[in-house]
């Protein structure tokens, strides 16, 4: 790689933080407000995951990623939500089944949050740009 390719992945990598700070909070708030409105903890995490996949799918094919000559804004969106689902809502949702009687319930989504933010730099970048490195 590059020094040019290092400095637009470092960029990326930043813009993509950014984003996932955002994500993190409107994932967490709306989980927290499903919960005060006694949402069950599975269905509002479910919820909460859903309107941050939106907000970040859009806020990172437009500022963090670049798109790929061929991108499709569905096709795109489909492999978006799919590795989301698979990582980000598969992550939490254990968390939040497995890790309440050790952590509690909040700190259970903040790991499961953690965790998938981890993995869904590489998924992001492949269903945008449609690359992994």
């Amino acid at each position: 790689m590059s020094e040019g390719e290092n400095r637009t992945l470092s960029a990326k990598l930043g813009r993509f933080a950014v984003v996932g700070v955002l994500n993190t909070v409107i994932d967490f708030a709306t989980f927290t407000a499903l919960i005060a409105l006694s949402f069950a903890p599975l269905l509002a995490n479910f919820l909460g995951w859903a309107v941050a996949v939106i907000f970040s799918f859009v806020v990172n094919s437009r500022w963090t990623f670049e798109r790929a000559e061929r991108f499709s804004l569905h096709r795109a969106f489909a492999k978006f939500a799919v590795s989301g689902s698979i990582i980000s809502l598969g992550s939490s949702t254990l968390a939040v089944y497995l890790l309440p009687p050790l952590t509690g319930l909040f700190a259970a989504k903040l790991i499961g949050i953690v965790i998938g933010a981890i993995l869904n730099f590489f998924a992001a970048r492949w269903s945008i740009e449609d690359r992994i490195v």
